[in-house]
């Protein structure tokens, strides 16, 4: 995963989305004690900054030593540098011995990841019973009707043949991904979340261009934002009338579960 995103890590801190509080404030509900929090695939440590609030420490890792110089610092959360795939030893030597942490966070990476090895390492690390692992992804962004059909179009046909093969998860909103765990609650999250940044209209480039396909296609000397692409973006983004700033909504698909006594 850490090579779709080296060259693009600047982009991806300026233009993702900050998650909501009331994300982290029910994920926290749902663990009994908030000592321990380890947060994988970090990225530029969006979701550990909000963690580092509810949690005394975070221990935030990734494979991308690039994404980690952008990450927000604060002095309870502990960013680290890890292979794609850890041994058991290794999890212990990097993040905590067995049974010991209260949650596990994958915020927009958990489709990246060799599920059977990272499952393995979480039903080790987790406390038991009622460790919690959540897992989250978001969609396309909402601004408004004119763009985003302009958008799902050239995401389609434009980015479509440059994503890699596991990003079909995050379009199916995670519902197909295998998630092995309890449900925390059986009904699933009642609560519908939802990221929004407030967006210039170079803001919007910015989050495009920090798509992995988009870099995958610039190696390959492909230009997904050509200038034609670009204008008839512009042309949407400004059809109300209404130049200057918008808010995006990136809606978000949360996968939350538990460990019993005998996982």
């Amino acid at each position: 995963m850490a090579k779709l995103f080296i060259k693009q890590a600047k982009q991806y801190a300026e233009g993702r989305p900050n998650y909501p509080a009331k994300l982290f404030e029910y994920i926290a509900s749902k663990t009994p004690a908030h000592h321990l929090v380890w947060d994988v695939g970090t990225g530029t440590g969006q979701a550990a900054h909000s963690l580092a609030a509810y949690y005394t420490t975070v221990i935030a890792t990734d494979t991308s030593p690039k994404q980690l110089e952008f990450a927000a610092i604060l002095p309870n959360i502990h960013y680290r540098h890890t292979l794609s795939t850890m041994s058991i030893a290794e999890v212990e030597k990097m993040v905590s011995p067995p049974g010991t942490v209260d949650l596990v966070t994958v915020a927009q990476a958990l489709h990246w990841f060799d599920l059977p090895s990272f499952y393995q390492n979480v039903r080790w690390v987790l406390k038991k019973p009622h460790g919690v692992i959540a897992a989250w992804c978001y969609s396309l962004p909402e601004v408004n009707n004119a763009i985003d059909i302009v958008l799902r179009r050239i995401y389609k046909t434009n980015f479509g043949p440059y994503w890699e093969a596991p990003r079909r998860f995050v379009d199916e909103e995670y519902k197909t991904i295998d998630f092995p765990f309890e449900a925390v609650d059986e009904d699933g999250p009642t609560t519908e979340f939802a990221a929004e940044k407030e967006m210039e209209f170079e803001d919007y480039l910015i989050y495009l261009r920090s798509w992995s396909a988009y870099q995958t296609a610039k190696d390959l000397g492909v230009e997904l934002l050509s200038n034609e692409v670009i204008e008839e973006l512009e042309r949407a983004w400004n059809e109300d009338g209404e130049k200057g700033k918008k808010v995006a909504r990136f809606p978000i698909h949360l996968k939350i579960g538990k460990v019993g006594n005998d996982n």
